[in-house]
């Protein structure tokens, strides 16, 4: 497979920073963060125990957030994370029995009041808190430092014939100091000296954590994880960058003074972007992104996809539309599916869909275009730096994927609900509507003896009211005996109305 080189552009602003991924002059990837919504992940904090739930074998932790956090026994390490601040009742736990299967209850183990070191594990999402562990892990460009342990790991991605060798050296490096260390799949080919100075980065990051843990209050932040145009330099550089690009000269100055101290090769590609045009309108990212945020994507054959996030699954639908170039109808499918695969792996990617993904391809009666399909899908999949996994076609035709849910996706970063059909997708009719109100009028001239009923709606139900449906308004008021009035009321939606006794 011919390498992806891709190019990244980064657009600053106060309020956001924006960087795409540009693969072949298409984007692959679009990465936001929004000075007021920074991510956790990452992040440790001097926590305090709220509450401890038995019954759910977890605990409610403050960390400063506007919502507690949450932490679960199976995430807390016997030991791992307990501050002792002055005059705090000694830690109750058990003589270091508990590790693994024979689990310490954690009523056991912490207690409300206490300070506790925690790393948040993974960002709020909805309605849920913060989701914690006492297992702290600092990662550098190359490792990833485990204070709290003595393992020594190498990545799986590594061919297992590099990682026995890799693990030596860094054993070697690593020596008694203590802590443990796993080696990232980018590590794969630093020298010695770069992976010495990943480990003293790293020590001298934990060092500055265990001092303020020691010197401020619970709760406060002890550690903050690179923001977006660091995790550039450290994450998203790989050989195939040819360039990143950047449109704010005072960080471009400031990403390279961090990227000299920290990823030498990675700054020697940074470049100030300073032409006339907005850096994204270079590959006309923002009309991707307002593509991306709808549910049909339009391929070139003239077929398209139709995609559906909801709060269970992701569905995609490959449809034919107009295409029908191919001489046999097989062909086409076929030739549709093929070119939907690798839609579908870059529109998982720029939308960051995560979860369970259902895909409905086109049927296909040929076994062997039906592996041709699933091939090219997994092939475009595996440029995906998040794990998917993709299983075969169901007896129904479908594909069931899964990839692993990393943060919000694009959608739900940049759009909320729709305030009128929240979420749904629908509205009732405005005479669906007319009839409602017809039915509540009735059945409050049961209950209630008032001079006249009024109905406040929306113009287009107190039209149809007017025009269609007066000969059953009429009806009514004789029936009920009771005057009928309406007022148009432009600021109510569609499904909205209130009826007013007089």
């Amino acid at each position: 497979m011919m390498p992806m080189q891709q190019d990244i552009l980064i657009n600053w602003s106060p309020q956001e920073t924006r960087v795409a991924i540009v693969e072949h002059g298409a984007v692959q990837e679009l990465h936001l963060e929004r000075t007021l919504e920074r991510g956790l992940v990452g992040n440790v904090y001097l926590g305090r125990v709220a509450r401890v739930l038995p019954g759910m074998q977890s605990t409610f932790i403050d960390i400063g957030l506007e919502r507690a956090a949450f932490l679960h026994v199976a995430d807390l390490v016997p030991g791992a994370g307990a501050v002792r601040g002055e005059g705090e009742p000694a830690h109750p736990r058990t003589n270091g029995h508990g590790h693994g299967h024979g689990q310490v209850p954690i009523e056991r183990q912490v207690f409300e009041g206490q300070s506790l070191m925690v790393q948040v594990v993974k960002d709020p999402i909805g309605s849920k808190g913060a989701r914690l562990s006492t297992q702290i892990s600092i990662a550098g460009r190359l490792l990833v430092f485990l204070p709290q342990d003595e393992h020594v790991g190498v990545s799986q991605k590594i061919p297992a014939a590099q990682r026995d060798e890799l693990r030596r050296r860094l054993q070697a490096l690593v020596g008694d100091a203590g802590g443990g260390f796993i080696l990232r799949t980018n590590a794969e080919d630093a020298s010695d000296a770069e992976l010495a100075d990943d480990i003293a980065y790293l020590r001298k990051a934990w060092a500055r954590i265990r001092v303020a843990a020691q010197q401020q209050p619970a709760p406060s932040l002890l550690h903050q994880d690179l923001d977006l145009l660091q995790r550039v330099l450290r994450d998203l550089v790989t050989e195939e960058t040819l360039s990143i690009r950047i449109d704010s000269r005072e960080q471009f100055d400031k990403l390279l003074a961090f990227g000299r101290e920290f990823m030498p090769a990675a700054a020697q590609k940074l470049q100030h972007y300073k032409g006339e045009r907005p850096i994204f309108d270079l590959f006309s990212i923002d009309d991707e992104v307002r593509k991306a945020l709808g549910r049909r994507v339009d391929l070139k054959s003239g077929g398209y996809l139709i995609v559906d996030q909801t709060e269970a699954l992701t569905t995609v639908d490959v449809n034919t539309g107009g295409f029908v170039g191919a001489r046999n109808f097989d062909d086409t499918i076929f030739k549709t599916n093929l070119e939907a695969a690798g839609a579908i792996a870059r529109q998982l990617r720029l939308r960051n869909l995560g979860g369970i993904i259902i895909v409905d391809f086109i049927d296909m009666v040929r076994d062997e275009h039906r592996g041709a399909v699933l091939a090219e899908l997994r092939k475009q999949l595996g440029r995906d730096r998040v794990k998917t996994t993709a299983g075969g076609f169901s007896p129904l035709g479908l594909v069931e994927m899964t990839r692993k849910r990393t943060r919000e996706s694009l959608a739900h970063m940049l759009c909320e609900p729709c305030a009128v059909c929240r979420g749904t997708g629908a509205v009732k009719t405005a005479r669906s509507v007319t009839y409602d109100i017809l039915r509540e009028i009735l059945r409050e001239a049961r209950q209630f003896n008032p001079r006249e009923f009024r109905v406040v709606a929306s113009p287009r139900v107190v039209e149809l009211f007017l025009d269609e449906e007066s000969q059953h308004l009429a009806g009514l008021s004789d029936f009920i005996g009771k005057p009928i009035s309406l007022q148009a009321e432009s600021a109510m939606g569609p499904e909205q109305y209130d009826i007013v006794l007089l």
